[in-house]
């Protein structure tokens, strides 16, 4: 194996490694674009824009920003989708001298709205379709869309000229919160200039290489996929939604646009790895992190398979290894720290653990947060004393995550220390969903936990108070106007009482398998009528791991989300020989829409549009077996 910075070929248009001295990433941004303006910068379905175009728009909004008050550690919030728009609002707001939060346009408002008021932002980057639903406050609204023509495209506006320290702030991203709220994580320039140089060092970027940005908005992956290729002048390219939950799709579109590096969360990479692979592809590494890695790919795989590991609190990555076919069955590693990172796995009393033991891993060096916005008290109590380091980084993070070292010092990642868990890529403190659920009227008490083979499910547990009527569907719909989808439960069982362990911490381990009878009823169930509807059915239900599926209920309210939807496209294609978009599937959710929409698609495959043509092409419906 050669060493890690030369993991594959030298390739042409190989330029030697910048020194990396400067305090942001701002500067290296900007000389790439001086440097070779003509170059792609970011590409997706609306085009490419290079790195002229990104820079002089970027420097029009940058100017904007700054007379309405933006500078050096105000918040800038950025309420986009993926987008070459969204890269040039960063890259604006950095010229301005300020930080940015991502903003999620699927958050629920009282979320959203909340996130705006803790964090105190200053000015909102928005569409003018999006500026409609963002909540009143204080802050300037900046519409994105004045900067994206090709007039503005022609400023003359200057580069910035507001010094960035790397103590100064860079980011800001919301989590789950144990207390009821999601907490913002303080990330200053420094700790993701860190990342970026080793991130380009370990994996031998630079401007021959083209990678991808397809992490959810607001999921700290996306800033990974970002910063390191447009310091190195490589392109960034953003796949469409249809493509980017679908693995023999996305596989075909990595390929087909030569991406040479990628990022995809833990379960899609796992569902990567089981495809066919030609033997020579453009991609060279394919990078992953987020939930524990419980699969390796096989012996011939044609790219370098690369596990992450990395909270928030941490710039994202912290350790970081290769990931080999291994015959003897063990599990994958989180590999070694990253540079100029300290890795510590401690005793409740902190002190280190013997090789081989399991403590709590903390997390020390130049990746350590500032800590959480507008919350010292959690910022002591997560960011403490670090009195190993020798270094001069004074603090480390304590992650609440068990580790141990094994013997060739990597690090086997081994769960929580506490009830936190991760799902579908996300940090989710299960105290925040409680919180909303107990508010609920007719709710005593609640309990979540992650249950079932296979994939596991986000699963509540409800004490309902005597009389209470509560369903399922009235409980998800207001859980959705406070929590964004993958924190809502798909699975809510009911029980007299919370089991307790001795010391009246709730007992997880005894609460019960649900079945029909403890499982909180949805509302009034409407059976499928139709051939059509109850083939979906007959689909949905082992799917969604759900008894039966009513013809009023939602795909997504059922715990579907868009991976599952990919799989149920596969399983209509097969069963109808209609293919169903994922659009279709987000615009028509219910049973009973989603039958609709795949009569429609027989009909057209028939021909049968209009009259005679229309009767027949029904009765050929009604005819599936």
């Amino acid at each position: 194996m050669k060493p890690e910075a030369q993991l594959v070929e030298d390739r042409q248009l190989k330029i030697p490694a910048p020194s990396w001295n400067a305090p942001s990433v701002l500067q290296w941004v900007e000389r790439r674009a001086h440097a070779n303006p003509d170059a792609a910068a970011v590409m997706g379905s609306a085009g490419t824009m290079t790195y002229s175009e990104m820079n002089r728009r970027a420097n029009g909004m940058a100017h904007h920003l700054r007379t309405v008050g933006v500078g050096p550690e105000k918040l800038v919030g950025i309420y986009m989708e993926r987008s070459a728009a969204s890269v040039v609002a960063a890259l604006a707001t950095f010229k301005a001298g300020g930080a940015y939060l991502p903003l999620d346009p699927t958050l629920p408002e009282e979320r959203l709205a909340f996130m705006l008021a803790d964090a105190k932002v200053t000015a909102v980057i928005a569409s003018e379709a999006l500026s409609a639903r963002l909540p009143q406050g204080p802050w300037a609204v900046v519409n994105s869309d004045e900067f994206n023509n090709s007039a503005s495209s022609m400023c003359a506006c200057q580069e910035s000229e507001v010094e960035i320290s790397a103590e100064n702030l860079a980011y800001v991203i919301y989590t789950s919160g144990s207390t009821g709220q999601p907490k913002g994580v303080e990330i200053t320039h420094g700790s993701l200039m860190n990342l970026v140089s080793w991130h380009v060092r370990a994996f031998d970027v630079n401007a021959a290489d083209r990678a991808t940005l397809q992490a959810a908005v607001g999921f700290d992956a996306a800033v990974w996929e970002l910063w390191p290729y447009l310091a190195s002048g490589a392109s960034v390219a953003i796949p469409e939604e249809s493509v980017r939950n679908h693995p023999e799709a996305l596989r075909d579109w990595l390929l087909a646009n030569g991406i040479t590096i990628t990022f995809l969360p833990t379960a899609m990479a796992e569902r990567m790895l089981a495809l066919a692979w030609r033997p020579q592809t453009p991609l060279r590494i394919l990078l992953t992190g987020a939930e524990a890695l419980r699969k390796r790919p096989a012996a011939k795989l044609p790219f370098v398979f690369v596990n992450n590991y990395g909270p928030t609190e941490n710039t994202v990555v912290a350790t970081s290894g290769v990931v080999t076919a291994d015959p003897g069955g063990s599990l994958p590693s989180i590999g070694r720290a990253i540079d100029n990172t300290e890795i510590y796995i401690l005793d409740e009393r902190m002190n280190p653990v013997a090789q081989g033991e399991a403590g709590e891993l903390y997390i020390g060096g130049a990746g350590v947060a500032r800590g959480y916005r507008n919350n010292a008290a959690l910022t002591e109590e997560r960011f403490v004393r670090n009195p190993f380091n020798r270094q001069g980084h004074g603090r480390m993070y304590r992650t609440g995550d068990l580790a141990r070292f094994l013997s060739n010092g990597e690090i086997e990642f081994l769960g929580r220390v506490d009830e936190q868990i991760k799902i579908r890529g996300f940090r989710v403190e299960p105290g925040e969903i409680i919180a909303t659920l107990n508010a609920y009227p007719g709710i005593e008490a609640s309990a979540v936990t992650l249950r079932g083979n296979g994939e596991r499910r986000l699963t509540a547990y409800v004490v309902l108070a005597p009389e209470a009527q509560v369903t399922v569907s009235s409980l998800r719909a207001a859980l959705s106007r406070r929590l964004p989808e993958y924190m809502v439960p798909s699975v809510f069982g009911k029980v007299q009482a919370l089991p307790l362990t001795a010391n009246g911490k709730i007992d997880y381990s005894a609460l019960p398998a649900l079945n029909e009878a403890n499982t909180l009823p949805e509302s009034e169930f409407v059976a499928p009528h139709t051939i059509v509807e109850k083939r979906l059915a007959a689909i949905l239900a082992p799917l969604l791991h759900v008894e039966r599926v009513s013809a009023k209920d939602n795909f997504f309210l059922l715990g579907g989300h868009s991976l599952l939807g990919t799989q149920l496209i596969t399983k209509i294609k097969e069963s109808f020989d209609v293919e169903l978009s994922l659009l279709g599937l987000f615009d028509h959710p219910t049973l009973e829409e989603m039958s609709v929409e795949v009569e429609n698609l027989i009909l057209v495959k028939i021909g049968a549009t209009n009259g005679d043509g229309a009767a027949l092409g029904r009765a050929a419906v009604q005819e599936i077996q």
